[in-house]
């Protein structure tokens, strides 16, 4: 280290000189006395960097610890690169065929595993006490950047071929490898400076596989036990089991069918496969009989408005009479909007809804009258009342989409057995490669993005800056009630990111790079890079995706 020269680093507006190429780590240490929770990454003049960095000119730090969404990732990953390094230990590299992470299941992570020693109970102990003494010994994640051949060359040899797919087609000339003690994988984000502050896990077996639960971000040194949500994981597995059965379980594979243009085959088959489960559930309602009251909730960016409109096709083909009907036609007017703690507006509150108007004009339809339904204007913030009164007959069905469907506080005074309750929720089967799996969040984000710069002229940096809020809106308001539904829809396509890839990069390119929100951007330009991007010319009108692209037949 140079310690002749100096430079001036501002840190909560507190001026300190440290030599020149002082780590972060070093100065975080220092600091770490003045925060809760452990300081995971830091921010060097706004761009997000990992602790191993050094100080080389004048500077303004902000640290980021594993309570913020940033370090929480990053928590997540290092936990992942310890498993694995403990999971090939006590079980030998050689027995294992294959050990990937699937999805999230509330406060866990689903591994599939797939190899010639059994997974037992006493086997995931044993790897748990190998990641608790990784852990103890505060071993260092070393980086180190190789070539895009050198990466595919190292992956094939350690037997990760959807890694090794991946890199096939990755532009950039160069990889950023880590090493957790002799251990090597690729990771899509950074990682912790070390083992030591990953204390917070556990491991249980369930179903086919086993489940790796952290904390949650609000409260991230508290392990809370797993709670198995049936409904989501074999709603998940089926979707899974789809993609393995076409042989696009990952971003590699997906860009295959892409650059040999058999994309189209994979677009009509996924587009059959979601009409045919929508038939399913028009059959089952029917069958039910004594439902009147279709409620279909999801969080933001589901497709609840298209699925609805499938939905009251499918009911009206199975002799039925559906009315489609939109909650979020009853927001209050802008002023009235609830705010959250942050003073922003809160469009996932129960209470962003006129709950008393919505009951009072579903119970009138039930009754036979006729009913003038409001129309929300998402740009002046405003309901007005320009459609012409409907009314429904005795044999009518309501088919009612909005966030809080499942919430039984929504419609309070229509009867329980009168329900029929639908969660749609667009969970990506779909990952990057065997060890880096696609958030749900980031897509319905993506999705959220491309339809509100089209159909509310917002900007893309706009929509990031709220999704915080959203996203604490559904873990309040939309995923406690998600088990009570009576059938789960997931809406995610398989073949989407590829073509959302053509609608969000150029607004997200468009977000300020001195702003909060470029560091999110940022992230979502390096994601969507893994993917060859594709025309939306041969997605069909009435596909879910068109609801956010653009071209739908439906109003949406």
């Amino acid at each position: 280290m140079d310690t002749k020269k100096k430079v001036k680093v501002n840190i909560n507006n507190n001026i300190k000189e440290y030599p020149v190429n002082t780590k972060l780590l070093d100065i975080a240490r220092e600091y770490q006395k003045d925060y809760k929770y452990d300081i995971i990454l830091a921010y060097i003049d706004g761009k997000l960097r990992e602790l191993f960095k050094t100080v080389e000119k004048d500077c303004t730090i902000s640290f980021v610890t594993i309570a913020d969404d940033a370090g929480h990732k990053t928590y997540t990953r290092g936990m992942i690169l310890v498993l694995l390094k403990a999971f090939y230990g006590e079980f030998g590299s050689e027995n294992v065929k294959k050990v990937s992470v699937e999805y999230s299941l509330g406060n866990g992570l689903f591994f599939d595993y797939d190899g010639r020693v059994e997974l037992t109970k006493e086997k995931l102990e044993a790897v748990k006490a190998r990641m608790e003494q990784l852990v103890a010994k505060d071993l260092q994640f070393n980086k180190r950047s190789i070539g895009t051949d050198d990466a595919i060359e190292l992956f094939a040899s350690y037997r990760m071929y959807d890694k090794e797919r991946l890199f096939r087609y990755r532009r950039v000339s160069k990889a950023n490898i880590y090493d957790l003690d002799g251990f090597e994988d690729y990771y899509y984000g950074y990682m912790p400076p070390s083992t030591g502050m990953l204390k917070y896990f556990d491991l249980s077996l369930y179903e086919d596989g086993f489940v790796l639960i952290l904390p949650r971000m609000n409260k991230p040194t508290v392990v809370e036990p797993f709670i198995p949500r049936k409904k989501l994981y074999l709603t998940l597995r089926e979707s899974n089991l789809w993609a393995k059965m076409m042989e696009v379980e990952n971003v590699g594979a997906l860009n295959d069918l892409i650059s040999q243009g058999k994309l189209n085959d994979l677009i009509l088959v996924q587009e059959a496969l979601m009409e045919k489960k929508i038939s399913d559930i028009a059959e089952a309602i029917k069958q039910a009989k004594d439902k009147r009251f279709i409620m279909i909730a999801g969080p933001s960016s589901s497709g609840k408005t298209t699925f609805s409109h499938r939905l009251s096709i499918q009911l009206k083909a199975h002799g039925l009479k559906p009315y489609p009907i939109a909650v979020d036609n009853y927001f209050v007017n802008r002023d009235k909007t609830p705010k959250d703690e942050y003073g922003n507006f809160n469009f996932e509150s129960l209470y962003a809804i006129d709950l008393d108007q919505f009951n009072s004009d579903m119970t009138d339809l039930m009754n036979g009258k006729a009913v003038d339904l409001p129309t929300y204007d998402f740009v002046t913030g405003k309901r007005d009342y320009k459609n012409k009164p409907i009314s429904i007959g005795k044999d009518g069905i309501l088919v009612i989409e909005g966030i809080h469907g499942l919430n039984d506080a929504l419609s309070y005074s229509l009867p329980r057995e009168s329900k029929y309750k639908i969660y749609i929720s667009a969970l990506t089967q779909l990952n990057i490669d065997e060890h880096n799996r696609i958030p749900t969040t980031d897509g319905r984000l993506l999705r959220r993005m491309v339809r509100d710069a089209r159909t509310r002229g917002t900007s893309a940096q706009k929509t990031i800056s709220m999704w915080p809020s959203v996203r604490r809106g559904e873990e309040e308001n939309i995923f406690p009630f998600q088990e009570d539904a009576d059938i789960m829809f997931n809406s995610a396509l398989i073949y989407e990111l590829a073509v959302l890839k053509l609608y969000a990069e150029p607004i997200l390119f468009g977000v300020d790079r001195n702003s909060q929100e470029y560091v999110e951007a940022k992230r979502l330009l390096k994601f969507l890079d893994y993917f060859i991007g594709a025309p939306s010319d041969t997605v069909p009108k009435n596909s879910i995706l068109k609801e956010f692209v653009g071209g739908s037949c439906f109003k949406v």
